[in-house]
């Protein structure tokens, strides 16, 4: 089974991102269904580690907080794009969370992730080379995004697998945050 840990995007949230999909060619969109802020890719699991982890993430104890979308940008290898994402406000409360799901990854076993946590949600997959100046285009157009603020009062647990045009996501495992009040702005 393969797993990753995330946030969802709320349903209220989720169309303002669409909206942000279209203009540039040779991209696979995201449907709103599959938007999440990505904590930690697990990978092929088997049903042992699964067990390890769902106690690991379930010892999780943080407060509930509140995050904002804001911009757009891309990833890329040397020339080529991979993906379009917009990226989330910075926030301790959302790095707390993700350092927590971290070390309860490595508890249960897995190797340290080691990359830099860069908080987003892709918006869209390269299928090919993108015309670089319909790229440049789209990121002008969008760079001044910025979402409605939302309340993240859980995580996730979630299996993939592909799908036709997109991977299909279960949530295998929710696990709920302190219910603070959490204020949006």
């Amino acid at each position: 089974m393969r797993l990753f840990i995330a946030i969802p995007i709320p349903v209220m949230i989720a169309p303002q991102l669409h909206n942000l999909t279209g203009g540039v060619p040779n991209m696979r969109w995201v449907p709103p269904e599959n938007y999440h802020i990505t904590l930690r890719f697990l990978g092929e699991v088997d049903g042992r580690q699964l067990a390890d982890i769902d106690a690991a993430l379930a010892g999780i104890h943080a407060p509930a907080f509140s995050l904002q979308c804001r911009g757009v940008d891309c990833f890329s290898s040397g020339s080529r794009v991979k993906n379009i994402w917009t990226g989330i406000e910075k926030s301790s409360a959302l790095q707390h969370l993700r350092d927590k799901v971290e070390s309860a990854c490595v508890r249960a076993g897995f190797k340290p992730h080691g990359h830099k946590f860069t908080p987003h949600v892709t918006l869209a997959y390269a299928r090919d080379q993108v015309p670089i100046a319909r790229l440049q285009s789209y990121m002008a157009h969008h760079n001044l995004f910025r979402s409605q603020a939302f309340a993240v009062t859980h995580f996730i647990l979630y299996s993939s697998r592909l799908g036709g045009e997109s991977s299909v996501y279960r949530a295998e495992r929710i696990y709920e945050l302190t219910h603070a009040k959490v204020e949006i702005q």
